[in-house]
């Protein structure tokens, strides 16, 4: 008889942790991607961005992607925003086909993609007049928007006049003024400095706990994944394809005292031997090494 298997340590979960996602789970999926591949034509011919990609997001559930560069992530979201076509496979929000940008998606890139001549409260209210609101209706609810992500006092400013956690603030809140049923989001806080990242990415679980919306959230940073999501999506390149769904074991409400817990470290471990797994011995690493060359006459040395 084979000895069984032990359970990995970053698979350990608290009952509590378990009973979030037992109803996590129980809920409407509202986000379904099967057998999504998207290929390009380039000069050494078809290049193969993403493979056989298929998951399911259910309703309120914070997903995060990660994956090295080069594994297709932003052109992921952007098939899901419906600003790109797939080559095959299918995307369903609720059900239907995504077949092109719609209000049902909300999208926040990491630049700041505001309107410059326009102030805070009408960068809010530009998605709302375009699907049909009146002005007055656009305003009242721009303002709500702007209460709900702290900017009330910012309406009248503009884009200029507001640094960067501001400015990723009013996207959020004009991607969310029209009510999607998924809130996109691209490396949103990828230009931002570390206490300005940490604090957009406490405010943005405020966000998410008082309103009904599902998030799918694009990251480079593993601790950042971790601290925001429920499941994360990890991609590996050439081609982009899904190596694992890890359900993050780290209990909510989440701090950052939970940086250092067990369940967090074990989850970051396990996410950097899928990223970075080691090059076994006599195997080409996939990154070029540089040929150095030393370009000082110093006798002494750093190391």
């Amino acid at each position: 008889m084979l000895n069984p298997q032990p359970i990995p340590s970053y698979l350990i979960q608290s009952e509590a942790v378990r009973e979030r996602f037992d109803r996590l789970k129980s809920r409407e999926v509202i986000l379904e991607v099967r057998d999504l591949d998207k290929r390009f034509e380039s000069a050494q011919g078809e290049c193969t961005a993403l493979n056989g990609i298929s998951f399911k997001t259910h309703r309120r559930e914070f997903v995060c992607v990660i994956g090295p560069s080069g594994c297709g992530k932003s052109t992921l979201i952007r098939i899901l925003a419906g600003l790109e076509r797939q080559t095959s496979g299918s995307v369903l929000l609720d059900g239907k086909p995504v077949e092109g940008p719609g209000a049902d998606r909300g999208m926040v890139f990491q630049g700041y993609t505001l309107f410059p001549w326009l102030t805070v409260k009408k960068n809010v209210m530009f998605g709302l007049k375009m699907n049909g609101h009146s002005s007055m209706h656009a305003e009242r609810d721009a303002l709500q928007w702007l209460d709900l992500v702290g900017l009330t006092k910012f309406a009248n400013a503009y884009p200029h006049q507001l640094s960067g956690g501001m400015k990723q603030r009013v996207a959020i809140a004009r991607a969310l003024a029209n009510r999607p049923r998924i809130l996109l989001m691209d490396e949103p806080f990828g230009a931002l400095d570390a206490q300005t990242r940490a604090k957009m990415q406490t405010h943005l679980l405020d966000i998410w706990r008082n309103i009904d919306v599902t998030v799918l959230f694009i990251t480079h940073d593993l601790d950042e994944a971790i601290f925001l999501a429920d499941r994360i999506l990890v991609l590996k390149a050439n081609p982009g394809e899904v190596q694992e769904l890890i359900e993050v074991p780290v209990p909510r409400p989440r701090d950052y005292s939970q940086a250092t817990s067990p369940e967090f470290l074990a989850t970051k471990a396990r996410l950097e031997a899928l990223i970075h797994p080691p090059t076994a011995a006599g195997e080409e690493d996939d990154v070029v090494k540089p040929h150095m060359v030393r370009m000082t006459d110093v006798t002494d040395n750093v190391e």
